[in-house]
């Protein structure tokens, strides 16, 4: 695993403790897709660009010490990778399949994460009692922009961003989701963008600038269906 020689070409230094943790977070993953589904991408080189570097790419974007919630984690990106190139971070991640945050917890233990916890429950429905809450809230899952911001922006206290995951057609969901940034009262401040195996990777910044509704998110799968 050259994962010290891929993150130095995108001028991001890594310690022998975090590569091991990596190469750990690799093997495990690996051996557990089988029984979980985690992803489709299991290839070492695929897996160091595809998630672990990708996940880390906006990592000088949140603040120190800052709590973290990432919906949909899936098998932790892009939550634990950040976690592992800032120690600093609190994070939260929230998935509604259970095997997955079994897997999750697993991973946590494993790879000795502290201030760090796997919940089995679905965006509007943890939101009791974590409305406004975080720092930080992001996303890499493949899901519209309009539908992402009304998961995301509810558990965001004022100030709070969003830090989401997206490609080529950023420019496209953002004219769409004019009105969902109305109604959410967020302003979008920067794009980072990076390129690494052909793939064009744009990474959205997005600031909560006032309350949110408390109707948001709405359940019944209604962001999906009925996007605002």
């Amino acid at each position: 695993m050259d994962i010290k020689k891929i993150f130095s070409r995108f001028n991001i230094s890594i310690s022998p403790s975090q590569e091991e943790q990596f190469k750990k977070y690799y093997s495990f993953l690996v051996e557990e897709n089988n029984k979980y589904n985690l992803t489709a991408i299991t290839d070492e080189n695929d897996v160091i660009y595809k998630h672990f570097l990708d996940s880390v790419l906006p990592k000088d974007e949140i603040g120190l010490g800052a709590k973290v919630i990432d919906i949909g984690s899936g098998a932790g990106f892009p939550a634990v990778p950040l976690k592992i190139m800032r120690p600093d971070l609190q994070i939260t991640m929230v998935d509604s399949l259970n095997k997955r945050v079994n897997f999750l917890n697993a991973l946590i233990e494993m790879l000795g994460l502290s201030e760090t916890e796997a919940v089995h429950s679905r965006a509007e429905d943890f939101i009791k009692g974590k409305r406004e809450f975080y720092d930080y809230a992001v996303a890499r899952a493949v899901a519209p922009l309009n539908t992402l911001l009304e998961y995301l922006v509810p558990y965001l206290k004022i100030g709070g961003c969003c830090i989401i995951y997206k490609s080529q057609k950023l420019d496209e969901e953002i004219e769409i989701a004019k009105n969902a940034l109305k109604i959410l009262s967020v302003k979008f401040v920067k794009v980072l963008e990076f390129e690494y195996l052909g793939i064009s990777r744009k990474i959205l910044i997005a600031e909560k600038t006032g309350k949110t509704n408390e109707k948001y998110p709405r359940g019944k799968n209604l962001p999906k269906t009925k996007p605002l």
